[in-house]
């Protein structure tokens, strides 16, 4: 049984987008003996309250790090857990749609791996590269152009024709 000393609890609420989010996360630094996790120095449980629409949902995910809570305690960590998740989600949600990643029927070998780095590739260009909001915008753009692309990979420096 955790010490209610080593409990820390920290909450966030975010609204928008037609839903009603309330975050909380509980973190122990005791870290029971049966978890045999090299380095674990915090355990978490975050649960993710919803209502979307009007309907309630809860979601709860554990966790463990390995940062020590004087680096990171449970309001860092909660940020910590969400800011993985934008990326997470902005990152393969691209893959995933505007890519077209769950529908190539690649399935072998290096072949996939090779694939989804070069979609990666491709995203970070674009972000980095071109004005675009959205990578289908880009993605449109660059069929109806072919050549637009060769000056994504081979940028001319300013200054030459």
């Amino acid at each position: 049984m955790a010490r209610q000393e080593d409990l820390q609890i920290a909450r966030s609420h975010d609204k928008g987008h037609d839903r009603l989010e309330t975050r909380t996360i509980e973190t122990l630094t005791k870290v029971p003996a049966w978890l045999s996790w090299p380095g674990a120095q915090q355990i978490c449980r975050i649960t993710r309250q919803r209502t979307i629409k009007g309907q309630p949902s809860v979601e709860i995910e554990l966790a463990i790090t390995s940062l020590p809570r004087l680096r990171a305690n449970a309001k860092k960590l909660l940020s910590i857990a969400r800011e993985h998740w934008s990326i997470e989600n902005r990152l393969h949600y691209v893959r995933d749609v505007s890519m077209g990643e769950d529908a190539c029927r690649v399935r072998s070998g290096h072949a996939p791996q090779n694939l989804a780095a070069l979609r990666n590739l491709a995203i970070g260009l674009i972000r980095q590269r071109t004005r675009h909001k959205y990578i289908p915008d880009a993605l449109r753009r660059f069929i109806a152009d072919p050549f637009a692309v060769l000056a994504l990979i081979f940028p001319m420096p300013k200054g030459d024709n």
